[in-house]
């Protein structure tokens, strides 16, 4: 069905340059990639704003956020099995935050009950304005199966936060430019994730150089060069 209805476009647009490389690879199309625009100005207003959650303003937890819709998708039982281990192997003090909503919600929870987690995994469902979470937080990660190019990691960098991402197509390796951003970890392994994270945890000092070079790069998404080349892409059809 797609290979009928991509000959028939004038311009395909995608949002990495991994996922052209899959779209020539598996329908063989041309393809043009335009990045994500990203609105640094309204993520940075907007994280100043008051947080009412105090597990956030806990000075003495490792504070983990992930956000991301309950499917499939999200692979948020990898997260929490490594949360798991980060208790029971590592003994780590932290709290893993969880924001979202959708269909695995429900099992989420009952994860998290079954296997005594309630200390240190939290859900606290949709929010509108993330990126004040995003600030109080000490490590994003993301735990994804695939993506296009996952805006929440932009968002991250944005607010200059460590990464911690699956290296899942497409995206995140684009974002972190191959792990000189932040770290990958293997796609639905919760072993690799969690030492990722003990290793992020003891060596912070050292690693956090590769915040500066992920948010240096953040360049490649601006907002208004994005926006320009969408706009280009539309004019020179006419």
């Amino acid at each position: 069905i797609f290979k009928k209805i991509f000959v028939k476009a004038d311009k395909i647009i995608v949002n990495s340059l991994e996922f052209k490389k899959e779209f020539k690879k598996k329908f063989n199309v041309k393809t043009i990639c335009i990045y994500n625009p990203l609105n640094k100005k309204e993520i940075l207003y907007n994280s100043k704003k008051k947080i009412n959650l105090n597990l956030l303003k806990q000075k003495n937890k490792f504070k983990i956020l992930n956000i991301g819709r309950f499917t499939d998708q999200k692979d948020h039982y990898t997260l929490l099995k490594s949360a798991k281990i980060l208790r029971d192997k590592y003994n780590l003090n932290f709290v893993l935050i969880i924001m979202g909503r959708g269909k695995n919600e429900k099992n989420i929870k009952n994860f998290i009950k079954r296997n005594n987690l309630s200390q240190n995994v939290k859900v606290i469902g949709f929010k509108t304005n993330p990126y004040k979470f995003i600030r109080y937080c000490d490590l994003f990660v993301l735990s994804s199966r695939f993506e296009g190019l996952p805006n929440v990691l932009l968002e991250a960098i944005t607010l200059k936060k460590f990464i911690i991402s699956s290296n899942c197509p497409t995206g995140p390796s684009e974002i972190l430019n191959n792990g000189k951003g932040g770290l990958l970890f293997k796609t639905g392994n919760q072993y690799d994730l969690a030492k990722k994270i003990v290793y992020y945890y003891n060596n912070k000092k050292l690693l956090n150089k590769k915040i500066n070079f992920a948010y240096k790069n953040l360049y490649r998404f601006d907002y208004n060069n994005n926006l320009k080349k969408y706009f280009k892409v539309v004019t020179d059809l006419f």
